[in-house]
């Protein structure tokens, strides 16, 4: 198996691993194993060296990472070190580190995880350096890292082994760093208006909560059939009725479904409820919260991803789910009776539709094709069918529909939120319409949970939920082109060695 380096030559991969299981068995010999090595005093990191550098120049420091380059140049050497942060130079001479430590420098490889002591300075070229005293070899790097120059570029490669995506190449780094900042600001954010984390079950009996396929598992010490959850929502409303007025949790949940640009079936979903309001209290606190997160991770309610500018300054839009069709496909569903009539529609337009469809479900499949390619900018699409809404509250003046928004932004559904439906007597009915469905052939209805239903008659007070796409909107916020891009271990076909 060969390969070519740096400077365009064949080299035989088999021979360079070979070769570095031979330094290490000489290292082992001459007992001075790096596996042996426990800890290491690491006093600064590089970005912060080179941030301040007028107040720290001539002080001696230790740093820690990665060799990714050495250049060696007979009695003195030069290196780059990465680290959390970032690389710096190590100046290494034979002189300052000693003569056996030389030859031992000599002799590590481009991926070698070293500790560097030594004073700052500034070479000649106006780099920022460490002069070093000191070089400890910390752990040998037994494999052969990518080219540089061309860094990881097999995307597949990139999302099994994301160890080696985050050495070579430093965007995908910051997007994870960036990942972390959104969920930091996530937590402050509801922090500052009174919302309480909590954690609920994620093996339950009952997965309700979302339309959605569930993963089913066994769980042996109970001898009882389980399932990995598919939504957040009926714990943390069990938590309203028990009067924890504000909560919110940000956590996996798992739908068995396909894989694609935007879909994995395990995913980081964030839902909060809070009592006493409604889905506009819903819109207003995403609407601030959207634009929080905006200036705080990207500085700037403007940012563009994919090349097309994203306003989040402005106020968002809100539409009707009904008045958007009317928009984009030129149909007034609210003038639209019947079933049949809205199966006559779907035909005429080519809509494909399933047999048990109503028209709530037909007004939903017109949505999907004439109106979501052209919500680029942040919008709520409000007032949906109550017939795809089993757990959201009718609206008073139009009961054929209900108190639910979604917000869609480039396109993508970023969010679902509701009037949350707290008449046990309606959602008990609502359930049966789902049992129904599930018997028709909907094998992501609903099923009926009665503990739920329990809960709702000891009384949940009017209460404003929603439920956001985590990994959405660090796509959006980062200009990540697939979900892939912002889940560090992403769902993957094993590969045989794998299994």
């Amino acid at each position: 198996m060969a390969q070519q380096n740096n400077n365009g030559q064949q080299v035989d991969v088999k021979q360079l691993l070979k070769v570095r299981r031979e330094k290490l068995a000489d290292l082992q010999q001459r007992e001075k194993d790096p596996f042996q090595i426990t800890k290491y005093d690491v006093t600064h990191h590089s970005v912060e060296i080179k941030e301040h550098f007028d107040a720290m120049e001539g002080k001696t420091v230790s740093v820690a990472g990665r060799m990714m380059l050495k250049r060696v140049m007979g009695k003195a050497s030069f290196c780059n070190v990465q680290d959390r942060d970032g690389n710096i130079q190590a100046y290494v001479a034979r002189d300052n580190i000693g003569e056996d430590s030389y030859k031992d420098f000599k002799k590590m490889d481009i991926g070698d995880i070293v500790g560097i002591r030594g004073e700052i300075f500034k070479t000649k070229t106006g780099e920022i350096s460490i002069h070093a005293t000191e070089v400890t070899l910390l752990s040998k790097s037994l494999q052969i890292l990518p080219e540089k120059h061309h860094g990881l570029t097999n995307t597949d490669l990139r999302y099994r082994q994301r160890y080696l995506d985050l050495i070579m190449n430093q965007e995908s780094k910051e997007t994870f760093i960036k990942r972390s900042q959104i969920l930091k600001e996530i937590r402050n954010f509801l922090d500052s208006k009174d919302f309480m984390e909590v954690e609920t079950p994620m093996l339950v009996h009952n997965a309700g909560g979302a339309a959605a396929r569930p993963f089913e598992t066994h769980y042996n010490s109970l001898d009882e059939d389980v399932k990995l959850r598919i939504s957040l929502e009926l714990y943390l409303k069990r938590l309203i009725v028990g009067g924890l007025e504000r909560v919110y949790e940000i956590g996996r949940v798992f739908r068995n479904e396909g894989v694609d640009t935007r879909h994995n079936p395990e995913f980081t979903l964030m839902e909060l409820y809070q009592a006493y309001t409604d889905y506009y209290g819903m819109m207003d606190l995403t609407e601030e919260m959207f634009r929080y997160l905006a200036e705080k991770v990207v500085g700037s309610t403007k940012f563009t991803y994919n090349g097309i500018e994203i306003d989040f300054g402005k106020p968002f839009e809100r539409i009707t789910m009904n008045d958007c069709i009317k928009k984009y496909a030129g149909i007034d569903f609210d003038t639209v009776k019947t079933d049949e009539e809205a199966k006559a529609l779907a035909k005429e337009h080519h809509i494909e539709y399933e047999e048990r469809h109503g028209k709530g479900d037909i007004i939903n499949l017109f949505f999907e094709e004439y109106c979501e390619k052209n919500l680029i900018q942040p919008t709520f699409v409000m007032d949906h069918p109550v017939a795809i809404s089993p757990l959201t509250k009718k609206k008073p003046d139009d009961p054929e529909k209900v108190e639910r928004f979604e917000l869609f932004i480039n396109t993508w559904e970023m969010c679902n939120a509701y009037s949350e439906l707290n008449d046990p007597i309606d959602q008990r009915e609502r359930f049966a319409a789902q049992e129904a469905a599930f018997a028709a052939g909907d094998d992501e209805a609903n099923h009926t949970d009665e503990d739920f239903l329990n809960a709702l008659e000891i009384g949940m007070p009017p209460t404003g939920g929603i439920g956001y796409g985590i990994d959405r909107l660090v796509m959006l916020l980062t200009d990540s082109q697939a979900i892939r891009d912002v889940l560090l271990f992403p769902t993957m076909k094993s590969l045989p060695n794998d299994k």
